[in-house]
């Protein structure tokens, strides 16, 4: 497998067909890329042609609901791409339109297994810039490390943003012009896909879309979903709050002591005494994977800076199924990895990337304001 140094990086300003249509056309081999690898597991459920863009089309009903802007962007990357407008609705709702095919084909209706993550918020009391640090280890299929690139959009409506996401996707992890930030970790539980709700990338899109921080927690606690999901989110001002996400309700953790770390299972005693836990099939080194980070933070000291969180990411404690994952097969036949570990520093307008970490250790830096510094390894 090849180790990129880093995720190409792709800026974009004007309405948002405009914006979609420039977007598309600087990434348009990961934007065909991503299709084809989504495309792929609905190949394999017989969905084809006619029958796959209708059961596409509800999705982007849903999607513009939400907001019309959105399709309309969506609408651009798919031109400036040149693939269909289906395909970039698929990349956007890939774990809702995997699983209603499943559901429609009679199979089980989970989700895409071994996608991981372990996310941390440490505020301002305990780091050493004494400014919020948020970060995150992104654990999902090893080929996303040449689908995924950095976008920055310049918007009239509403703060500018920064993100990391797939090619074709409106937005994943990431921060913005007023300060608040966002990322998010894989959960299950018993009541998934029982209702439809906003796709989970759409939600993080609202959040990034947001002015104020208050309507960021409107957005990830009240948004209806289909599936389970982790959020954490984080304003400069000195909050962060993760919300554990069932589809029709939320559970939020505080953090202790001026910090939050999360993995991959539920922690909150009233989720726990209302729900059950589908997620540890998949993610069973979960349980330990928390541990490990806010072990490692904590013996950093009582300051913790940007590089205390990379080692703690960096860790390889029970490799393969680890911190910080190298590539290895999982248990649906393709590559499982770390695919990108991301530092945010909401006061600086930046965001460390660093592609494939368990194979190399070089970042990029990207800014709200600033060309993309590639940093010493």
């Amino acid at each position: 497998m090849t180790k990129p140094k880093s995720f190409p990086f792709v800026s974009v300003s004007g309405k948002p067909y405009e914006r979609g249509r420039l977007y598309g056309a600087a990434v348009a081999d990961r934007v065909r890329l991503s299709a084809e690898l989504y495309g792929g597991t609905l190949d394999e459920l017989g969905y084809r042609g006619a029958e796959r863009r209708t059961l596409i089309e509800g999705f982007a009903h849903q999607i513009e609901s939400v907001g019309v802007h959105y399709v309309e962007e969506m609408r651009g990357i798919a031109d400036g791409a040149g693939v269909e407008f289906a395909d970039i609705v698929m990349i956007n709702a890939r774990t809702e339109v995997v699983a209603k095919a499943r559901r429609e084909r009679g199979v089980t209706a989970r989700r895409e297994p071994e996608e991981g993550c372990t996310g941390i918020i440490v505020l301002a009391p305990r780091s050493k810039t004494g400014s919020l640090l948020h970060a995150q280890n992104w654990d999902w299929r090893a080929e996303c490390a040449e689908t995924g690139i950095v976008l920055r959009v310049h918007r009239d409506d509403g703060p500018d943003f920064l993100t990391f996401v797939e090619a074709g996707g409106l937005a994943r992890s990431g921060l913005n012009e007023a300060g608040i930030a966002i990322t998010a970790n894989y959960l299950e539980s018993d009541r998934d896909f029982r209702q439809e709700g906003v796709p989970l990338a759409l939600i993080r899109r609202m959040v990034l879309e947001q002015s104020h921080f208050a309507f960021a927690v409107k957005a990830v606690a009240t948004t209806p979903k289909a599936c389970s999901n982790n959020m954490m989110i984080s304003t400069v001002e000195g909050f962060g709050i993760d919300f554990e996400c069932a589809p029709d309700e939320a559970f939020s953790l505080y953090p202790d002591r001026e910090l939050i770390v999360h993995a991959n299972h539920w922690v909150s005693p009233v989720a726990l005494a209302k729900l059950k836990d589908t997620g540890i099939a998949n993610t069973p080194d979960s349980v330990y994977r928390d541990w490990r980070v806010r072990r490692l933070l904590d013996e950093a000291g009582e300051k913790i800076g940007t590089a205390d969180i990379k080692q703690a990411l960096f860790d390889g404690f029970a490799t393969p199924y680890s911190v910080c994952r190298p590539p290895r097969p999982s248990s649906n036949s393709n590559l499982s990895a770390t695919v990108a570990m991301v530092v945010i520093e909401p006061g600086e307008g930046t965001m460390e990337v660093a592609p494939l970490p368990a194979l190399q250790r070089e970042f990029t830096q990207y800014s709200l304001h600033k060309d993309p510094v590639v940093l010493a390894a």
